[in-house]
Formats: C-alpha cells, sequence, structure tokens
C-alpha cells in the first residue's frame, strides 16, 4: 500500500500548482502555493481535502470557473495522476452546492468523465450520487457505451455500494438493485479492467442482499459470454467464503457429501508472531460421480477476551472424478499486518469445503520469541 507520500505528494501539489498558473495567469492562487507546506504528518484523505480547500478558496465563487479552468488544464499532458483526486472532489462540491444552476450539475458529471482517464473520478462521483442518487444515474448510465474504458468503469465502480476508501451513499447501500441497469449493461465489456468493476460491484451486493447477487448473476449464467463464468465466480466469492447454499449450487459446488477428508495436520504445535505455519491434508472422492471442490481454509483468531473469531482464506478449487484423491499442502503467515491484531492463546484451523467444515486441529500462537 502506498503511503499518503508517495500518492498526492508534496511534488504533486507544487506540480498542479505550476500547472493551473500556466492555464490562468490572472489567477495567483495564493492558498494552493501554501499547501505543500501544510501536507506533512496528514493522512491521504486530510491531504485531498487540503488541496480541494485550497483550490476552492482560491477560485471564483460558482461553478463555471472551477469547470472552465480544468477543462484548460485538461489540454496539458502532464495534468495527470494523484493531483487529479483533490482536482476531481473540488468539481464534485461546487456542481452540487444549493446554489449551483440547474445545468451545473450534469457538467460536473461531464468534467468527471474527462478527468476519470487521468487517474480515477469514482471518489467525487459519491457526491453526486448522495446530492441527487436519481438524478446522477440518469447520467452515470449513459457512460456504459462510452468508448473509453476508464468512463465505462466508472460507471461501475463509483457506484460500488461499498467503494474502498469512499464515502457511503446510504441510499445505494439501502436499495442496491439501483445500479442492476449498469451492471448488466457492462457485463460483456470488452475490457478485463471494467468486468474485475463489474464482479467487485456484485461482490459488495452480495454482502448486502444474498439473494439478489445470486439473481443476478443466475440471470447472467443463462446468457452467458465466454468471461461470465469466471466473473460470477469472483463476484460471488464472498458467498463461497460464507458457504452460501444458493451461491454454491448455482456455481456447481454440490455438498460433498461422498468426499473423505484427512486433516488438517500441522507442521508444528505452536507459532510465534512473525512465522509461518503449515499444514497438509488429503481428500478422495467416495462417489460415483465427478465432484467439484470450492476448498478453503478457516483460522480461528484469539480476542482480546480470549473468545475465538474465525476468518475464511482461499485456498483453491479442484474437480475430483470418481476416486480420484489429492494432496494439498498450505503454508499460512502470521506476519504482523496493519488489518489484524494478534493475541497469544490457543488457536484453531479447520478446512472448509464447499461451505462446509472438515477436520480440525489447534495450535498455541505466542507474541513473543
Amino acid at each position: 500500500m502506498p503511503t499518503a507520500e508517495e500518492m498526492l505528494s508534496t511534488e504533486s501539489v507544487v506540480a498542479l500548482g505550476r500547472i493551473l498558473r500556466t492555464v490562468e495567469p490572472a489567477l495567483d492562487f495564493t492558498a494552493l502555493r501554501a499547501a505543500p507546506g501544510q501536507l506533512s504528518g496528514l493522512a491521504f484523505s486530510d491531504r485531498g481535502r487540503l488541496v480541494r480547500d485550497a483550490l476552492l478558496a482560491d477560485l471564483p465563487a460558482g461553478y463555471a470557473p472551477v469547470d472552465q479552468l480544468f477543462r484548460a488544464a485538461l489540454e496539458r499532458e502532464d495534468f495527470t495522476g494523484w493531483m487529479i483526486w483533490p482536482v476531481t472532489e473540488a468539481v464534485a462540491v461546487r456542481a452540487t452546492s444549493a446554489d449551483a444552476p440547474g445545468g451545473d450539475f450534469e457538467r460536473g458529471l461531464e468534467l468527471l468523465a474527462l478527468l476519470t482517464p487521468r487517474l480515477t473520478a469514482e471518489f467525487a462521483l459519491r457526491t453526486f450520487l448522495a446530492a441527487d442518487l436519481a438524478r446522477a444515474l440518469e447520467t452515470v448510465s449513459t457512460w456504459t457505451k462510452h468508448p473509453d474504458e476508464h468512463v465505462r468503469r466508472l460507471a461501475s465502480e463509483g457506484t460500488r455500494p461499498r467503494l474502498p476508501w469512499a464515502k457511503q451513499v446510504r441510499e445505494i447501500l439501502a436499495r442496491p438493485e439501483v445500479t442492476r441497469e449498469i451492471l448488466d449493461a457492462l457485463r460483456h465489456d470488452d475490457s478485463p479492467y471494467v468486468r474485475r468493476s463489474v464482479a467487485n460491484h456484485l461482490n459488495d451486493v452480495s454482502r448486502a442482499n444474498p439473494a439478489l447477487a445470486v439473481d443476478i448473476a443466475t440471470s447472467w449464467l443463462a446468457d452467458p459470454a465466454d468471461t461470465t463464468p469466471q466473473l460470477v465466480s469472483h463476484a460471488l466469492r464472498t458467498l463461497v467464503k460464507a458457504g452460501d447454499p444458493a451461491a454454491m449450487a448455482l456455481l456447481g459446488y454440490a455438498p460433498p457429501a461422498a468426499l473423505t477428508v484427512d486433516g488438517p495436520l500441522l507442521s508444528v504445535e505452536g507459532v510465534t508472531v512473525g512465522e509461518s505455519l503449515e499444514f497438509t491434508f488429503d481428500a478422495r472422492n467416495e462417489g460415483p460421480d465427478e465432484v467439484r471442490l470450492a476448498i478453503d481454509y478457516v483460522v480461528h483468531h484469539v480476542k482480546a477476551n480470549g473468545t475465538l473469531t474465525p476468518k475464511v482464506f482461499k485456498l483453491t478449487t479442484r474437480t475430483l472424478a470418481p476416486g480420484e484423491s489429492i494432496s494439498l499442502a498450505k503454508r499460512h503467515s502470521f506476519k504482523p499486518i496493519s488489518t489484524r491484531r494478534y493475541y497469544a492463546g490457543e488457536h484453531a484451523l479447520e478446512l472448509q469445503i464447499n461451505g462446509h467444515p472438515f477436520g480440525r486441529a489447534t495450535f498455541t500462537l505466542t507474541t513473543e520469541a
């Protein structure tokens, strides 16, 4: 993960100021000139807000000056990269302000579509969606036919229910079905970049409304392109980890009634944070028919209060013919990460195949060597 300085760096903000002063020499950009000296120690989101607010402070009131300046800046190839983030946010604020004329809303969305190939406008789009969802979607839906893959992706990515790093749009969280038209339009897109966004969007939907996600995926598999099975598999990954029966059935993962499993067998009885735990297991299809397997494993981590909380990790998918066996090994790292704090104590590891648990082995995790 890049640091805040590696993304919206002092150098990039200085470069933004230089570009804008060249485009509009009549403006001094006093606040933007001061912004680079105020970035130290700020997180990325705070940096973005600081530069956005500096832009808004320096520009004349209303949306028109913002639109004119940034459209002119787009004529320059060096107007690109992370400096675009606060620019899109400034566009969104001015275009959706209460005193903006009626056409500024659509004009602002049009500018986002022009800016998004230079970095992305997905986060600024949330401001429009929160201000007037129906009005924003009317324009966003037209982007699904845009010749630029970045704009088509913006239609899917910017409307995701749970877009990482982005502000929530409560109406989309409450009614994820409102973006179905966009997903249906983009599911066969020629660009893998766009299709991956569609899959991630549907995965977001699955977290809020599993039945809706499965219904959408079912309709896509009834009229598939060559890329559809892979897209659907990626889109339903959270439901597969959760062992959702409808998702499992749709993807061909039947209950593994005829499967025998030996394991998991752990390499050691204890491990220290920073080390890895290796485990192995064998599985055999004892039935008369071929079986398709989604094989995951679950680590039950000790919490601060001593209870266990499960975390599912993807392992592999396999298809076993009648009588066929497999032997698999996996090394799980306990290297410290920012999203999880490890606590000492007795942990557990079990297999999860087609949503069903198999075997369970315990081990001790220590936090100091």
